[in-house]
């Protein structure tokens, strides 16, 4: 029922736009649609914060940050002498934090990171909690049945959407171990395929790193060969209604690249519990913080502690 709700006030709001449009005299727009609905929504960030120190797989190594240095000198910028300041990010890898896969990743005939359509930009956000199952059984993976209950209570996964499986396994991030463990959720592939090929969703995303813990790792395997991307890494996913939101999906466009550091933020309705609106903080111009940054040597990036 708060699915079809929702669905059915997007409708409206679209409806109205297009009517205040049509009385002005004016082309559609889609202006109407965020004064309306967008502006007043409660935004949360589904993304973890880049630093040296977060969990990577031991076979890629971790990254290394640093200042940006002048070339010609080997000195590095300072705001004292040059009036800014920048970063090298030595990287070792595009798997790396709140990610997204695309199927380049593991088959080199389908599209890079650069070559997905822009039209992934935004897109319902379904929210489907094993947070029980894990409780019971840390290797616990999706099933359909976990689907098919959630539909029975929110309504048919929309064709298009994005499905987020909650598993509360990145509340330990940022903690290293996390890259180690040879046990922790998953998605079936059983699950995998009934998504795609049953309810047509654009991608999946899940908490670990993984997408499960087959010796094969044969639901990524399957998505791969067959086109489809997915998203790792999410962070956040208990601060989301499980129907209803949309999710804003970022990502470098790095040539030929095998996998993209993402932004994912969900878009929940202004009566929602959690999340940030628009206006509840200086946006421009931005507020200075108390403290300023500085580089840390301990911490190998720039901090504010």
């Amino acid at each position: 029922m708060q699915a079809m709700n929702c669905r059915l006030l997007a409708t409206a709001v679209l409806l109205l736009a297009a009517a205040a449009c049509a009385r002005r005299g004016a082309p559609p727009s889609l202006w109407g649609l965020y004064a309306d609905g967008l502006a007043g929504a409660k935004y949360v960030d589904l993304t973890h914060t880049l630093t040296p120190t977060i969990p990577v797989w031991h076979g890629f190594g971790p990254a290394a940050f640093g200042p940006s240095v002048n070339p010609a000198t080997g000195a590095p910028y300072t705001y004292e002498k040059d009036g800014f300041e920048a970063t090298r990010y030595a990287l070792a890898t595009d798997q790396f934090g709140t990610q997204l896969d695309p199927p380049a990743h593991w088959a080199p005939e389908y599209p890079a990171i650069d070559e997905l359509p822009p039209t992934f930009a935004l897109r319902p956000l379904v929210v489907i909690s094993i947070v029980a199952q894990v409780a019971r059984d840390p290797g616990y993976h999706l099933a359909v049945a976990d689907i098919e209950a959630w539909e029975r209570e929110h309504g048919r996964i929309p064709a298009g959407s994005v499905v987020m499986v909650r598993s509360d396994w990145s509340k330990a991030w940022p903690d290293p171990e996390l890259a180690t463990q040879t046990v922790f959720p998953g998605v079936s592939l059983d699950a995998l395929k009934f998504l795609h090929e049953q309810r047509h969703i654009l991608f999946h995303g899940h908490e670990p790193l993984d997408t499960d813990t087959t010796p094969t790792l044969e639901g990524e395997s399957w998505l791969m060969h067959h086109g489809y991307t997915q998203a790792e890494g999410v962070a956040n996913l208990d601060r989301v209604a499980e129907s209803g939101c949309l999710v804003t999906i970022g990502f470098p466009k790095l040539g030929g690249g095998l996998g993209g550091y993402a932004r994912f933020v969900a878009i929940c309705p202004a009566s929602w519990t959690h999340g940030v609106k628009i206006g509840d903080a200086p946006e421009a111009p931005l507020a200075p913080r108390a403290r300023p940054l500085h580089w840390d040597d301990a911490r190998g990036m720039r901090t504010r502690e």
